[in-house]
């Protein structure tokens, strides 16, 4: 341990598996205290309980607004404060614009983006009131595919370009509030997750790896530590001059 985050409180969604369960590690280990927060509550709290006296879980519906108010009125309360918070929460989808149904759009736009709104929304509400002595930071994790479109991810690629211009909204009422909250967005590419889960179920690890993987220029898939380290980084004071900025952590996928 660094003690990079030390005295900071950090809340993120999607917390039970993936980026989210990562992300939790990574800043209980850098001195964070963090509030695991999900849906899926009996692996939500087994991720809590493995930080120790750092971890706390809350159960998270991202959609809705009244579970958004009482899971940060329970970090505060447990922790004293909010200083971080991270928006991990989130589905994929593949499916053209033709093949979409409406209910399938309103559900991916609902979670990934709309869960993200009500965040910043409330996130900046509370944090604010913590930032006197401790910078604030908001991170939204995007998608390369909120940058590069697919010709099958019609509702993926609208929720997550939301999201990327989302947070430089946020970023910059903050800066002109004098709020003391940076706000970035993350935009990684494969990453060997859970999220992932349907392509191994379909071809096994090791095709999947070599299927994904060659879509890369690093050739391979990114592990979750990739991006949990850029997580920590947003969040600490180290990034204190960084907001509005989108983070691409895609193998080389953009260069192209």
């Amino acid at each position: 341990m660094t003690d990079r985050l030390k005295g900071k409180v950090a809340l993120i969604t999607g917390g039970a598996s993936g980026l989210g369960a990562n992300a939790a590690a990574l800043m209980a280990q850098e001195g964070a205290s963090v509030v695991v927060a999900d849906i899926a509550a009996d692996r939500g709290k087994a991720v809590a309980d493995k930080l120790g006296s750092a971890g706390h879980f809350v159960k998270l519906d991202v959609t809705s607004e009244e579970n958004w108010k009482a899971a940060i009125r329970e970090a505060v309360d447990k922790f004293g404060a909010l200083h971080v918070l991270v928006n991990s929460a989130g589905i994929g989808l593949s499916k053209t614009v033709e093949e979409i149904a409406l209910e399938e759009w309103r559900k991916v736009h609902a979670i990934d983006l709309d869960g993200v709104f009500l965040g910043c929304k409330h996130g900046v509400a509370e944090i604010k009131k913590h930032t006197h002595r401790l910078g604030g930071s908001i991170i939204n994790i995007s998608s390369i595919s909120g940058i590069i479109a697919g010709a099958n991810m019609a509702a993926y690629n609208s929720a997550k370009a939301g999201v990327r211009l989302l947070s430089k909204s946020v970023a910059l009422h903050c800066a002109k509030s004098g709020y003391n909250i940076r706000c970035n967005s993350v935009h990684p590419t494969f990453i060997d997750t859970p999220i992932l889960d349907k392509y191994r179920d379909r071809f096994g690890q090791e095709v999947m790896q070599q299927k994904l993987g060659r879509q890369v220029p690093i050739g391979r898939l990114g592990r979750p530590e990739e991006v949990g380290w850029a997580l920590v980084f947003l969040a600490s004071d180290e990034s204190s001059f960084m907001t509005g900025s989108e983070v691409v952590i895609d193998g080389g996928i953009s260069a192209m």
